[in-house]
């Protein structure tokens, strides 16, 4: 426990008070206690593992004029061990994206570009098949907002209507009728519809058959390349990019699990709690994908989650104490990048995208994190023992999964 004292200036508060009010006296005097622990942090070396809590003592009865003296509480981080990277030894694994990889990834292309030809009128629709319909649902006898459409194309097995809907219109003709009968979700988006039971009046205007689009220059042409030759060399870059990124995945964890057995030091308990609590909670909301707020109670942290939580809080500060000693930084560059990475899984939205990052810190810290753990790790992996070794697509996935089950 630690006591800080402030003075304030009697000719200020009168000053603040009169032309400012009681609002920048409490800004002034936040901002002046905010000197003093950063002054107490520098004259002491202390670093607090968690923000320090602060309490004003006789904050009651405290009056202007007079002392204000406040407790601040913190546990300290403990000294962390020196990382020897020369005793890591990690293997940099290489995939070649070979033929047979690339042609596999060439008739996905095709596939995605598939497009459906008109079935003769007597023959029915399978799955795959692609029906152009109109439709209009009803809930207890009464048609619903939103529930009717015209030519609509649905393909047959794609689940992109509610579930059971397009399972009931295979073994039908064009120009044939249906009632599809479903229930909508429990969880269904629009409240008035969840849960309940609805009748679809479906007319099968037409039933088209897929066509794969055919492997050659105007397909490579559909995906913006100048020919075949250039669309397959595109291709391998990207497959070989999709392995590196991949590989890169098992030498981290390798790096990882070697540092996690070299540096051993107590750990905050404040730390190791706080992680613990938050991945039980995480993955209480895993396992129950229903609920979206957090009015389900506390949900108590397992033994194996206290354990991860150690091992996330011992790697999180050997990387961070490592970086700081190397003095790695994220450039505002590498930040821009972070965030257009990000954005992008809001497309149409970037712009608000942008503006709510720039806005809220804890967003930042949280794109910030992973870029300066990258660099953290290349800086270790400089100085460890490295080797490279070539291995097929096959083994690759298998090391990977592997991540996935530890």
């Amino acid at each position: 426990m630690y006591v800080l004292h402030y003075y304030p200036d009697t000719a200020s508060l009168a000053i603040l008070k009169k032309q400012f009010g009681q609002r920048l006296l409490g800004d002034a005097m936040q901002d002046a206690i905010d000197g003093a622990m950063k002054e107490h942090f520098e004259k002491t070396g202390d670093r607090p593992a968690l923000q320090p809590e602060v309490k004003m003592v006789d904050g009651e009865t405290w009056k202007e004029g007079q002392d204000v003296v406040v407790e601040m509480s913190y546990e300290c981080l403990p000294p962390i061990p020196e990382v020897d990277a020369a005793a890591i030894s990690l293997e940099r694994l290489t995939v070649k994206a070979d033929e047979a990889a690339v042609e596999e990834a060439l008739k996905n292309l095709a596939s995605s570009a598939q497009s459906f030809e008109a079935k003769k009128k007597a023959q029915k629709s399978k799955k795959g098949d692609q029906v152009v319909i109109d439709f209009k649902g009803s809930v207890d006898g009464e048609y619903f907002e939103g529930g009717a459409g015209e030519d609509y194309p649905l393909v047959l097995g794609s689940n992109s209507f509610i579930p059971g809907f397009e399972d009931q219109l295979i073994g039908f003709k064009t120009g044939e009728e249906v009632k599809v009968e479903v229930s909508f979700p429990e969880n269904y988006g629009a409240a008035h519809l969840a849960g309940k039971a609805a009748v679809f009046e479906c007319t099968i205007k037409e039933v088209r058959e897929p066509k794969e689009a055919e492997i050659d220059d105007e397909l490579a042409k559909k995906f913006g390349a100048e020919d075949l030759a250039a669309l397959k060399g595109q291709i391998a870059e990207r497959l070989e990019s999709e392995y590196k990124g991949a590989a890169r995945a098992v030498l981290k964890r390798s790096l990882l699990d070697q540092l996690d057995a070299q540096v051993k030091f107590e750990l905050p308990a404040a730390l190791v709690d706080a992680e613990a609590a938050q991945i039980a909670h995480q993955l209480w909301h895993e396992e129950h994908p229903e609920v979206h707020d957090h009015n389900h109670g506390s949900v108590e942290p397992t033994d194996e989650h206290k354990k991860l939580a150690e091992r996330r809080v011992r790697l999180g500060l050997v990387l961070a104490e490592v970086g700081r000693k190397a003095e790695v930084t994220v450039t505002d560059a590498e930040m821009t990048q972070a965030v257009l990475a990000a954005a992008r899984q809001y497309p149409g939205q970037e712009r608000a995208f942008f503006e709510f990052v720039q806005k809220n810190a804890q967003m930042q810290q949280q794109l910030r994190a992973p870029v300066f753990e990258d660099k953290v790790v290349d800086h270790i992996v400089a100085g460890a023992k490295v080797t490279e070794k070539e291995i097929s697509k096959d083994e690759l996935q298998k090391l990977v999964e592997a991540l996935d089950e530890m």
